[in-house]
């Protein structure tokens, strides 16, 4: 990437960039107001052969060119058409020949000759020109936002996997969800539980412990189930005792010894999780409880989940049965296996049926107990309930960017441009999503996960959620600086998301930290998506610079004090996190200069909270206070501001310094597999967290918020 003017670049006007505008390709981007760097002819050439559109000699550009003016000059309507409820007429139905004929088909089988007073979701629509010409077009016709949150609420932020309890086999699972969330609604009065993404993973050897680049998207993943609670457990377990091999008397005995000792090498031992220890202990178990057979009405229930669920279920199930034989990378694997369509991919899925069905079986036991998560949250009082989060795309090896190869970017991953804080810029390894593909099917995959990932939530979070409008595509094989971003249809993104959020009754919550295209905000805004806001990056940067006064925060967001990625409150405030980053090579300047300057930035923040007398409640001063007080503090400030909704990341409840992933780093730091600790780094248990002195002098901070308690 080079600053205007140098280095070869579309020029605006040229045929190069007229034709990377018709296909929502930039040529150019603005990572301050002041600054405009281009993007090279060559990340244009390459993004623009990613969606089929040749411009790699000027003669393919102007043939494109010529083509593409004609395609849209020609079309009587794009492929989707989004109308609002409290808006005006879609411009590409005010736009139309008078005279065209109009016919929709609603989702609920009405027929009605006009777009006008239609019900809420995605209908097909038909219109005749009166020259002959016809076209189909997908209609969404979508709420006019969401509605806010039930109050002002606060709740708890948690990494799933760190929180073990008692009966945890080595990582913490739903049932330790459920018991989290029974609790905190119960005795702590909290309105939710936003948790990390549950997605199904890539296995692997070792299996990426990020929740953050999943195999599945669309299905979570059966290393959270609780064994125990399947219903066909305690009949596996009968049956294991009275058998009559001691083989298979011994077999769910030795595993559940085995699973103890998983569980105290973390809480006992300080050793991380082990998430391949604890799925093949839990494949074995399940295994096991899979030759329990169902009972009538429980295979009633599994057809059901088989019948709602159709080919994708199919899908991802085959994928999984498919990587046990040839790995986890369908990239590599047979050439007629590459496509799940295929006669080769038919006769394998046959072949493999057993297995099939295994992995079929594990979703619908894990969205079961998703599902009793859920209610557990509900029945505790919490006005929301959990909040699930969407990782903003998958692993290019796994089984959606198998099953759904048509709907991504061959060649292209996700990423982000040289900024402040990244001077490279950032490949997460992700396919982005063709959004003419996305478009031409009225946005089916999109609204298929939606719909999946809402269906046991109170709230959603959307990780990146400036993706819904445009994303950093990044050539493979090149420098994330050899990118350049593609346009989504925003509006048609967003009327998905309002829609389907709307029907599921839930909240939705945008990840929008870091660089925001100006506008985004506000139409989230528009919609009633509520934002984040963390403590540390608000502050008055169009002014003085320094922390931002509660009255000044925004109503309608999620604030908290941290998050996954960032380090601990504790940590940040006695500056940890710089010695953390000196003693792994990450900082830039020398440690004196990194640790001033982490300490005058909470100085500030603590001499705001001294001037508005939060500290220790009654305008304690700076140095009389305890980390523990000035945590205390910070949270006081987050009940001052207007936010509907406060969120406190679990850790901090105890002290615990240790960030949960510390970006930049992949096997110099375990990210990921950390267990919640104290102050002192030992594990602590969810029987431990809830009989905290200190966690529940924290939530006293927070109660007046808020919640279902």
């Amino acid at each position: 990437m080079t600053e205007d003017p140098g280095g070869p670049s579309p020029t605006p006007g040229t045929p190069l960039a007229r034709l990377a505008a018709l296909h929502g390709v930039a040529t150019s981007y603005s990572p301050s107001p002041d600054r405009t760097v281009a993007a090279s002819d060559g990340a244009v050439v390459a993004v623009l052969a990613a969606l089929d559109v040749d411009a790699s000699t000027p003669e393919a550009v102007r043939t494109a060119l010529t083509a593409r003016e004609r395609e849209l000059a020609a079309r009587l309507l794009p492929p989707t058409v989004v109308h609002w409820a409290d808006g005006e007429p879609p411009a590409a139905l005010t736009a139309l020949p008078e005279g065209t004929r109009l016919r929709v088909e609603t989702e609920q089988g009405e027929v009605r000759p006009t777009a006008e007073k239609l019900p809420p979701g995605v209908h097909t629509l038909r219109a005749t020109a009166p020259d002959g010409r016809t076209a189909e077009a997908h209609l969404v016709v979508a709420p006019a936002r969401l509605p806010a949150p039930p109050g002002r609420t606060y709740g708890l932020l948690v990494q799933l996997y760190s929180l073990l309890s008692r009966r945890s086999w080595g990582m913490g699972d739903l049932g330790d969800l459920a018991e989290l969330s029974a609790w905190a609604g119960r005795a702590l009065g909290a309105g939710f539980i936003q948790v990390n993404p549950l997605h199904a993973a890539v296995p692997g050897d070792p299996t990426d412990p990020s929740p953050y680049r999943p195999s599945s998207r669309r299905y979570p993943d059966p290393v959270h189930l609780r064994v125990e609670d399947v219903p066909e457990y305690p009949y596996a377990l009968s049956e294991a005792a009275t058998a009559s091999s001691p083989d298979d008397r011994d077999r769910l005995g030795a595993l559940l010894e085995r699973a103890a000792r998983l569980r105290e090498s973390v809480l006992a031992k300080g050793e991380l999780i082990d998430r391949d220890a604890v799925w093949d202990l839990k494949r074995a178990a399940l295994e096991l409880v899979r030759a329990v057979p169902l009972g009538p009405g429980r295979r009633a229930a599994y057809c059901d989940f088989l019948a709602e669920e159709g080919q994708a279920l199919e899908d991802h199930a085959t994928w999984c049965a498919l990587a046990e034989v040839h790995g986890s990378d369908w990239s590599r694997w047979p050439t007629g296996l590459r496509d799940p369509r295929s006669a080769e991919t038919a006769r394998a899925r046959a072949e493999l049926m057993d297995r099939v069905d295994f992995h079929t079986r594990l979703a619908w036991l894990t969205d079961a107990q998703l599902g009793t998560a859920q209610r557990s949250a509900r029945d505790a009082g919490m006005p929301i309930g959990l909040v699930h989060d969407l990782a903003v795309g998958v692993h290019p090896g796994g089984a959606d960017a198998w099953a759904q190869q048509e709907y991504f970017a061959a060649g292209m991953s996700v990423g982000a441009p040289p900024d402040a804080f990244n001077s490279r810029g950032q490949d997460w390894g992700l396919p982005p999503w063709r959004p003419d593909r996305l478009a031409a099917s009225g946005y089916a995959p999109y609204r298929r996960l939606l719909r999946a990932l809402l269906r046991h939530a109170g709230a959603l979070r959307i990780d990146h959620v400036m993706g819904l409008f445009r994303l950093w595509w990044v050539p493979q094989g090149e420098a994330p600086t050899e990118g350049t971003y593609v346009r989504y249809d925003a509006d048609a993104m967003l009327a998905i998301l309002v829609l389907e959020a709307e029907r599921a009754g839930a909240l939705v919550i945008g990840e929008d930290l870091g660089t925001v295209e100006p506008g985004v905000r506000e139409a989230l805004d528009a919609r009633g998506v509520l934002g984040t806001s963390v403590l540390w990056f608000e502050r008055d940067w169009d002014g003085t610079g320094r922390p931002l006064p509660p009255e000044r925060w925004r109503a309608n967001c999620l604030a908290t004090a941290t998050t996954h990625d960032l380090p601990p409150t504790a940590s940040r405030l006695t500056c940890d996190h710089v010695d953390l980053r000196h003693g792994l090579g990450l900082l830039t300047r020398s440690l004196d200069e990194e640790r001033a300057e982490a300490a005058a930035d909470a100085g500030e923040w603590l001499a705001l909270l001294a001037r508005l007398g939060l500290l220790d409640g009654a305008g304690g001063g700076i140095s009389s206070t305890s980390e523990e007080a000035q945590i205390q503090a910070l949270h006081r400030f987050l009940v001052r501001t207007p936010a509907r909704m406060i969120g406190l990341w679990l850790p901090d409840t105890l002290g615990d310094r240790r960030p949960q992933n510390l970006p930049g780093t992949w096997d110099q730091y375990p990210n990921w597999r950390l267990p919640i600790a104290d102050a002192a780094g030992r594990p602590v248990t969810l029987e431990e967290l809830a009989a905290s002195p200190r966690l529940y002098a924290l939530v006293d901070v927070l109660r007046g918020v808020g919640g279902g308690g």
